[in-house]
């Protein structure tokens, strides 16, 4: 059976490449949309309810289309892996036209760090979502909620792309020699992989479980719901949970690299 899949996969792709026919286009797109429904999920997550799912599919298909339109089988590249880069990117860069983040909720974000700070410096200590919580009189959820969104509007911010060249670079692939670090960047780097060590052993064994899933097994949130047979939503608030417990040395390490 596979090598029937694979005798089909080639004569849709020869079609294609040779015809550029609509109905192989449709049929591409159609075998490859879990790609766009997995990026989807994972950037969705610490967006606000006012940005719709349906809007990030159409950013993600036209960067699918994007991918088909331009993909070059001699580079020796898979193809799910260069679609995997072309439909993130288009999915961020309509993000970022559309200004998702509200400015009511760049407020609340700045109150959160200023009052996160206030409390570290008070305490001495890194502190829980729930003092922080407390401090600003506001539930905890929406304390980690703001949070969340502040690492995401970071990731939006590093792959914006620059307006004044023809080239779809971004402020990312501008970073020179990035695999060789000055000493005072290794000597940092260090000390954060200490720190977070120290505070992901302070998790708890389901919200480690949930990290780990998620960014070093790359799965979705559905995925890790199946998998500890909880909800996704449930599974949505461990994670938020988790990362504002680990954003306060992850801050730290984004404010020196």
């Amino acid at each position: 059976m596979g090598h029937v899949s694979a005798v089909e996969d080639k004569k849709l792709w020869d079609i294609w490449f040779t015809e550029r026919n609509h109905d192989a286009c449709d049929e591409l797109i159609r075998r490859y949309m879990p790609i766009v429904h997995y990026h989807v999920q994972r950037i969705s997550i610490g967006l606000p309810k006012s940005v719709q799912k349906d809007d990030l599919i159409s950013h993600g298909l036209l960067g699918l289309y994007d991918a088909l339109e331009k993909f070059q089988p001699e580079r020796d590249l898979k193809f799910e892996t260069y679609a995997s880069f072309r439909v993130r990117g288009a999915i961020i860069d309509g993000l970022r036209k559309e200004d998702w983040l509200p400015r009511s909720m760049r407020e609340k974000i700045k109150k959160v760090e200023s009052a996160t700070e206030r409390l570290e410096q008070l305490h001495g200590r890194y502190v829980s979502s729930e003092e922080v919580a407390k401090e600003l009189n506001m539930p905890t959820h929406e304390v980690e909620h703001a949070m969340t969104e502040y690492f995401v509007s970071n990731v939006l911010s590093i792959d914006e792309q620059f307006q004044e060249t023809e080239r779809n670079d971004a402020f990312a692939t501008t970073i020179i020699d990035r695999r060789t670090k000055t000493p005072e960047q290794y000597s940092n780097e260090i000390e954060t992989k200490k720190e977070l060590v120290k505070v992901i052993e302070q998790l708890s064994e389901k919200e480690q479980l949930v990290i780990s899933l998620f960014y070093y097994e790359e799965l979705t949130l559905t995925e890790i719901g199946q998998i500890l047979e909880l909800s996704t939503s449930r599974i949505s608030q461990i994670h938020s949970k988790a990362l504002f417990k680990l954003q306060q040395t992850l801050k730290k390490s984004l404010h020196f690299s």
